[in-house]
């Protein structure tokens, strides 16, 4: 009794599974990631396709034009030609970017946020110096730590001439 239904609970989320994929097919379209496209590559800087596909009407003319002796051709006539076929030239893709300056400057922004909250700690999260920190409190506690004779064989007294009252050399 427990086996038909579990079967008949999968059986049914297999159907509307296979429904559901059947009903999504139509937004994938797996045809158009096989056609080739234009990237502007400094690798490969000749495309598999031109970079203008739908042409004017004086760009079709223009077109025509290249057909014949390009000695006929004025440069701006070249130019634009080029620029039907490619985007951008390879010096045009060679040059390099300004983003050095926005990574610099992240760095530069989060360092001084960091600096910030470090400032905004010590003065409202931190509490003073303790008074184990002070100066005369550190030479008391060295002089009761001789005094004990702590780590007479390697340790702190033992590097402390007792006869002369002076560190070892």
């Amino acid at each position: 009794m427990l086996s038909s239904r579990v079967l008949s609970l999968v059986g049914k989320r297999a159907l509307s599974t296979s429904i559901c994929l059947r009903g999504h097919a139509g937004v994938v379209k797996a045809e158009g990631y096989s056609l080739p496209v234009y990237i502007d590559n400094r690798d490969s800087p000749l495309p598999d396709i031109a970079y203008i596909q739908s042409l004017s009407p004086e760009q079709k003319a223009l077109k025509e034009k290249e057909k014949g002796s390009w000695c006929s051709l004025k440069a701006n006539d070249k130019l634009e030609l080029y620029r039907i076929a490619f985007n951008d030239s390879y010096a045009e893709m060679m040059k390099g970017s300004s983003e050095w300056k926005t990574v610099i400057g992240g760095i530069f922004f989060f360092i001084g946020f960091t600096a910030f909250i470090i400032l905004w700690q010590r003065k409202y999260v931190f509490g003073d110096v303790p008074h184990t920190l002070s100066e005369d409190w550190v030479a008391m506690q060295t002089k009761r730590m001789l005094d004990m004779r702590v780590g007479p064989v390697e340790g702190f007294s033992s590097k402390w001439d007792y006869d002369k009252n002076e560190w070892k050399k």
